[in-house]
């Protein structure tokens, strides 16, 4: 996935969640930065192979109470807006079938790391969550194989805290119990 600052649209002024909501449906990844637009070409098979291999998993081991999807922004303010490759959301939150949804609602957000998003899913995009106030946030490298680090929120600092760093097997307990064999979210290799 390449992060690029672009539009299709430019403007004078700063980009918000409206005029988000205004632009057709065409299968662009669109996120926002302090109301600048950030484009995204499509993620690479490795990326979206994780990415549901990681959903279907944590989907098995959500309790109720809690509900798992991918690729669903989070209007972080008006000039913020982001999209998580995985989420974990309160079920109440994803009743109501959002296009989108509001950082008290998301309990995990996931970022699966690729070449061109190293700054924004390693620096950027934790330290915007954390002061969004998710309080868990996994990071997903796999330049020298798959390895999970694990995050919570420090609430008093808005910061993270790391709480694992995972190899073989995810093993947390938050934000509900997850044994997780790495291999089962690693894709096959054609």
């Amino acid at each position: 996935m390449t992060a690029a600052l672009e539009s299709d649209h430019p403007q004078e002024r700063e980009w918000t969640t409206d005029d988000l909501d205004a632009l057709p449906e065409d299968g662009r990844r669109r996120e926002l930065l302090d109301g600048v637009l950030l484009m995204s070409p499509s993620p690479t098979r490795m990326h979206q192979s994780i990415a549901a291999l990681l959903m279907v998993a944590l989907d098995e081991d959500c309790p109720d109470g809690y509900d798992v999807t991918q690729a669903v922004g989070v209007r972080i303010n008006r000039t913020r807006y982001f999209i998580p490759d995985v989420l974990v959301t309160t079920a109440a939150a994803a009743a109501r079938e959002p296009s989108r949804y509001e950082p008290h609602e998301v309990v995990l957000a996931v970022e699966i790391v690729s070449p061109s998003t190293r700054s924004i899913d390693r620096v950027l995009k934790p330290a915007l969550y954390a002061q969004a106030g998710i309080p868990f946030y996994w990071r997903i490298e796999i330049e020298d194989g798959l390895v999970v680090h694990t995050y919570k929120i420090d609430p008093v600092h808005e910061i993270y805290a790391e709480t694992g760093r995972w190899t073989k097997f995810v093993d947390t307990g938050e934000p509900f119990p997850v044994n997780l064999p790495i291999s089962r979210i690693t894709p096959r290799r054609v």
